[in-house]
């Protein structure tokens, strides 16, 4: 049962992760690292949409009863995972929390879904 339904719980616990480190603040946390990266904040975006992209597609292929195309399913996860990413940075412009919204984030969130969606295209294109 739990295999049947495992993209649904990766990709659940994966929006639960984004939303988390999205909307509260970790300013004055220190990281034990003390290496600075130019940009980290932008990569994490990416990477946060691009996976976001990738597991939702795969819940939707697990979710839906009939077979559809994976351009279709792609482009609705694709949408989905944009405004969502556009929603999470206007939370953070009306939140208390130090937390602010940035139209490169939002532009990093959208590269990311992108290249999530042409990864899991090309994997499927191959099977």
């Amino acid at each position: 049962m739990l295999k049947k339904h495992l993209y649904t719980i990766f990709f659940i616990s994966w929006v639960v992760l984004i939303t988390l480190l999205s909307l509260f603040s970790f300013h004055g946390i220190d990281n034990g690292i003390g290496i600075r990266i130019p940009h980290i904040d932008k990569i994490t975006h990416f990477i946060f949409y691009c996976v976001f992209v990738v597991l939702g597609t795969l819940f939707l292929k697990e979710k839906t009863k009939k077979p559809l195309k994976i351009n279709k399913i792609v482009l609705r996860i694709l949408v989905v995972a944009i405004l969502y990413g556009m929603v999470i940075e206007a939370l953070q412009h009306i939140m208390p929390y130090d937390r602010a919204a940035e139209i490169l984030d939002i532009l990093a969130n959208t590269v990311g879904a992108i290249f999530g969606g042409l990864l899991i295209k090309k994997y499927f294109s191959l099977t």
